[in-house]
């Protein structure tokens, strides 16, 4: 199995069209915003106008099976010009015959409406011309493997040479590789799940909570995480042989026939928690799994807030404020996750926040870095040797954080009466 070399070559949008293409069932929906599909639309018809004899529109990457292309890379640019030429009158576009899902398929019938309202400014003549400019005089280099993990592999590369896709989008790539072996409704059935989730919201869930704790704990930097820093997430491959591989393999095939078959004795619970920031996760589905586990988590501490904390409590007015109560969010999520929810309880929260928000209470400007450093206990201002994180993974109680003792932070009286509600609590909980 590899690369096709008689099918890599540079393909006019006709022929590329005609082929049997179809949409495998892990391909995200079609999602090309109003914007990208009228640039997509200024640009061709820019290019037609001026003449250009070939306009490039990038690469698509295709996995042959049997008689079929699945569309790897690519999908978005294909659909959109799929239904600019339907608009255009050339109705045998066999791409739209594919199966979208509610998604897709709503945003598709917007672009639809946008692209009829374009074409109906231009003549008939006119319309006839960019037709076949499109058909004729437009490309795309193709690709073409008969391995379907190689052509993940071209994706991957790709896309870090060009246009950069978000961490998350490549570690979807990269753990549905590592499901090559699974039954396909399980590979829709969490396909769907991850991309019916907000991918701003995915994207804040790694970025601003998972990456931060798994390296905090560590006592390692917690800034920066981009695609080049995701190799933390892709986890145990299916093919290590290892021993701590097959330690962690088990454990985790234990834990999810243990949820399967019902309670023990022996464990004294009826279920088992299936993830530890502070423990390797498994390529494959449980990726998927692991997301969707701290996505909820993470919505159980923010209404355990809520519940606890006025408004005033959790100022957000400054971009230092919004740090600090990431800050907070993290130090709860990092706890519940090693204690459970429910171990929330009121003197927990109570010591967090303290040790959160004194930061804030000290400091007139908080940034990124600020926060980087209190988290690993380097910040020369407050609470200095305290690494929290760590402190917290040796934990064999949840009354052990009552333990820690805080510095009472130096404020200035500015502070006091800018963050009034915060200082008069923290004042309250700590008999300042």
């Amino acid at each position: 199995m590899a690369l096709l070399q008689e099918e890599l070559k540079i393909t006019m949008l006709q022929e590329l069209l005609t082929m049997k293409l179809a949409l495998p069932s892990y391909q995200r929906p079609y999602r090309w915003s109003v914007k990208s599909t009228n640039t997509l639309f200024h640009d061709t018809f820019t290019a037609y106008q001026e003449g250009i004899q070939e306009y490039r529109i990038g690469s698509v990457i295709l996995h042959k099976e049997h008689d079929k292309y699945n569309v790897v890379d690519g999908q978005q640019r294909l659909t959109t010009l799929s239904i600019l030429l339907y608009c255009l009158g050339n109705e045998d576009q066999g791409l739209l015959r594919e199966k979208y899902n509610q998604l897709s398929n709503d945003a598709i019938v917007t672009n639809f409406h946008i692209l009829s309202k374009r074409i109906s400014e231009l003549s008939k003549e006119e319309q006839s011309k960019y037709k076949d400019y499109l058909l004729e005089h437009c490309s795309a280099v193709q690709i073409v493997t008969d391995s379907e993990q190689e052509a993940f592999q071209f994706f991957d590369s790709q896309n870090s040479r060009g246009k950069e896709l978000a961490p998350h989008d490549l570690l979807k790539s990269y753990h549905l590789r590592e499901m090559d072996e699974a039954d396909e409704q399980l590979k829709v059935k969490i396909i769907n799940q991850w991309e019916n989730k907000n991918q701003d919201d995915l994207n804040e869930l790694f970025e601003s909570y998972l990456y931060p704790l798994t390296q905090w704990y560590k006592g390692k930097h917690g800034l920066g995480y981009s695609s080049s820093k995701i190799d933390l997430f892709k986890g145990i491959k299916t093919s290590n042989v290892y021993n701590y591989a097959i330690y962690h393999k088990a454990s985790n095939l234990f834990v999810e026939q243990f949820n399967a078959n019902g309670s023990s004795e022996l464990l004294a619970t009826r279920s088992l928690n299936q993830f530890q920031l502070t423990q390797p996760l498994l390529a494959g589905k449980r990726f998927f799994n692991y997301a969707l586990h701290y996505e909820k988590l993470l919505e159980q501490v923010r209404n355990r807030i809520k519940k606890e904390h006025t408004d005033g409590q959790m100022p957000i007015r400054r971009s230092g404020d919004v740090y600090i109560k990431q800050l907070y969010e993290c130090a709860l999520l990092f706890f519940a996750d090693r204690f459970g929810v429910d171990s929330l309880s009121k003197g927990v929260m109570q010591q967090l926040y303290s040790w959160s928000y004194s930061l804030r209470l000290t400091m007139n400007a908080v940034y990124p870095q600020t926060v980087n450093k209190y988290a690993r206990g380097k910040h020369e201002r407050l609470n200095e040797g305290l690494d929290l994180f760590s402190a917290m993974s040796e934990m064999n109680d949840a009354e052990d954080i009552k333990l820690i003792v805080l510095e009472k932070p130096n404020i200035e009286q500015k502070n006091k009466q800018k963050y009034k509600a915060v200082y008069e609590l923290l004042c309250e909980w700590n008999r300042w």
